[in-house]
């Protein structure tokens, strides 16, 4: 599909027309898709609740983000990075995945090829039941090893003043997350782009659409012959380029979307 994106507007009686209207013409245009990829942003778990990367109070408003998610912050003073890291743990721990990461995990089944890719760390679409996710950042619920990367058990627990080493090499363990100056792991990219630049169908959900490499997966989406669909409160850089533009949370419009997909594809007729 080319042309302008249809700019669906949300919270008047016009904007609920075009939001069936958009949503009906979508579900025509997946129903015939055999590949998504979706990419999701902060947007989805700010949704849950998920906190912002600073803290308001108390030690963490002494430390900028960028003098924490550092390796050279971790390797002056691993003991402020673990208990950062496990404060953050403890917020996120109280969140739950929201009717936005239920229904991508639903969507999931309704294609012949699925792949989720998200910039975010809080493993709430793990948690709400997707299977074959990229996490592009990492997982702030894992560990690795700081010298030769590998993986530990999860959900291990950390005392910053007891920092566990590794079993291979004897380095020392960090969080399972992509910290500043770090590259992506080549091969979660690498997919990220092959199943972008093969998708028949493309969401970018709650993402600025500014952070590369992320930003250029629904490009090369785009590019690649797929249609693709924008949802996202606020406009971004992305908003023109988009077959079609929802300007709604995910949680808003995802589930009658995924409602509808389901109906047909169970309907013999369909």
């Amino acid at each position: 599909m080319t042309g302008a994106p249809a700019n669906i507007i949300v919270g008047n009686q016009v904007g609920r027309t075009y939001l069936a209207a958009m949503t009906n013409e979508l579900v025509e245009i997946m129903l015939n898709c055999r590949r998504c990829a979706v990419l999701t942003g902060a947007g989805i778990s700010a949704e849950s609740g998920v906190p912002t990367f600073r803290g308001k109070q108390g030690l963490w408003k002494e430390f900028k983000p960028e003098e924490l998610a550092t390796m050279s912050a971790f390797m002056a003073n691993p003991n402020i990075v673990w208990q950062w890291y496990n404060w953050r743990r403890e917020l996120m721990g109280k969140v739950e995945p929201n009717p936005g990461h239920q229904a991508l995990a639903e969507l999931e089944d309704m294609f012949t090829d699925f792949t989720l890719i998200t910039q975010n760390i809080d493993g709430l679409h793990r948690q709400a039941g997707s299977k074959n996710i990229l996490e592009l950042h990492g997982n702030i619920h894992r560990n690795k090893c700081a010298e030769c990367n590998q993986h530990v058990a999860a959900q291990t627990d950390i005392d910053p003043d007891n920092i566990p080493t590794c079993e291979q090499c004897g380095g020392r363990i960090r969080p399972d997350v992509v910290w500043f100056g770090e590259m992506l792991d080549n091969d979660i990219i690498s997919t990220a782009f092959r199943v972008s630049e093969e998708s028949d169908v493309f969401l970018s959900i709650g993402t600025s659409a500014v952070v590369h490499p992320a930003a250029s997966l629904p490009m090369m989406a785009k590019r690649s012959g797929a249609t693709l669909i924008e949802i996202n409160p606020e406009r971004t850089p992305l908003t023109e380029l988009a077959d079609f533009y929802v300007s709604a949370r995910s949680g808003e419009f995802l589930p009658p979307l995924v409602e509808q997909l389901r109906g047909r594809r169970t309907d013999p007729k369909a």
